[in-house]
């Protein structure tokens, strides 16, 4: 068995960096990246490869960036693959991000310094109480940290140190890859997974240290087009129907004690209207639909137009069109096919220490959709928590955690061979 032990973490200094880096997608840009300076920030992981000696580190066109770290086994060890996503979230802004680090936490509340109505209490963040002697690292209360998913990057780095400082630990061929605007849904538009050539793969981005996640909710957008009456609105008695106002009323009669994310938890799905606009004439509103199975997706479309069905009645000169749009599907069908790869995971997070936490995710990741393109890809613990926010933070600890988890499980995957 190899011997892992004395690793010197790199994790916090390339953390601290790279979240300094503003690389917030922008769902509004048609262009891959959306936004320029995520290339910023994979110009850095490439440069940083590269010294490291990766030799095949690069950013192609799109912004993605591929590395292999060869194999030093004597073995058939199939290829496995590490993927964290560059960018951060469009919700909160990422732009300037001050990182503080909280040293030796002791459970008292977090006041965020630059915005005194940002704290971080521990009856609010239930996992703070797991964090006691931590070292916590936020941002300074005016822009999320960007722990999701920059965490991830900063721990498959470190792994990447590791191997390339550690020549005698077994592994085999170990694939990277950095994507761009998985926040917006696009995270893998444009891999290229032939030039990737990994048989299996981990997405670095998860909450809970010692977790492992093998389900995702399954995920479609829905486009409500209303086409309503315009008149003149001093003349408009009898005649105008409002598209706008419909739409408010499709709004407001949506299910709010379930059905909604406000009030749902574990494998409760949801309708959730994420934008509305329009004018008189012409209106939409968008949603995004989440379940953990499609028959119940399918059931909450239906809620949805059963709801627009009811509201158009009452408006006999107007009309809508509802449009559907699959964006990911729950991994846990592809993964259930290939259970070592959950198994080794499991194994790695308890050589690392830690008891394995196999949980669903309720929300998608990278690995969703590579898990259907033909790269069966779970999902591991980086640390991040309350992401999206300006309460967001990480646990150095965890950090180190997530590290040495990764190696362990390169090493796993040889071993097994």
């Amino acid at each position: 068995m190899n011997s892992i032990e004395n690793i010197t973490h790199t994790v916090l200094n390339r953390f601290l960096k790279y979240v300094k880096i503003n690389t917030q997608s922008d769902p509004e840009s048609e262009t891959c990246p959306s936004s320029d300076n995520q290339k910023d920030l994979a110009a850095v992981l490439v440069e940083e490869l590269l010294e490291m000696g990766i030799s095949d580190a690069h950013m192609d066109e799109h912004g993605y960036v591929y590395a292999s770290i060869p194999s030093n086994s004597d073995k058939q060890v199939p290829v496995i693959c590490f993927c964290s996503h560059m960018d951060t979230s469009p919700d909160c802004s990422g732009a300037g991000v001050k990182p503080i680090i909280h040293r030796n936490y002791q459970g008292q509340d977090l006041v965020l310094p630059d915005d005194e109505h940002q704290v971080i209490r521990m009856n609010e963040h239930h996992d703070l109480k797991d964090q006691i002697g931590n070292d916590l690292i936020t941002a300074s209360g005016t822009t999320l940290l960007g722990a999701d998913n920059k965490a991830g990057l900063a721990e498959i780095m470190d792994m990447a140190y590791f191997f390339s400082t550690h020549p005698d630990v077994k592994h085999g061929t170990i694939k990277l890859l950095f994507t761009p605007d998985e926040e917006i849904g696009r995270g893998v538009d444009k891999v290229d997974l032939i030039k990737l050539g990994a048989d299996f793969a981990y997405t670095v981005d998860g909450e809970t240290c010692g977790s492992i996640e093998n389900e995702t909710f399954s995920a479609d957008a829905v486009k409500i087009s209303i086409e309503g009456l315009s008149a003149h609105p001093g003349f408009a008695k009898g005649k105008m129907e409002n598209a706008l106002k419909i739409a408010s009323e499709i709004v407001a009669l949506l299910p709010r004690e379930k059905f909604s994310p406000e009030s749902t938890e574990g494998k409760e799905g949801f309708i959730h209207p994420t934008q509305m606009k329009g004018n008189v004439e012409q209106a939409s509103i968008e949603f995004i639909i989440r379940d953990f199975t499609d028959e119940a997706l399918k059931n909450h479309e239906q809620i949805l137009k059963i709801i627009a069905d009811e509201v158009i009645g009452n408006y006999p000169h107007s009309s809508f069109k509802m449009e559907v749009k699959e964006q990911y599907r729950n991994m846990k069908k592809v993964l259930d096919e290939f259970p070592h790869i959950i198994e080794f995971g499991k194994l790695a997070i308890q050589r690392a220490g830690l008891k394995p936490k196999l949980q669903s995710i309720r929300g998608g990741t990278d690995g969703s959709r590579l898990s259907f393109m033909g790269l069966p890809c779970p999902n591991i613990f980086a640390g991040e928590h309350a992401f999206h926010s300006r309460q967001e933070w990480v646990s150095l600890q965890d950090m180190q955690k997530a590290v040495e988890t990764l190696i362990h499980l390169a090493v796993i995957w040889e071993e097994k061979s």
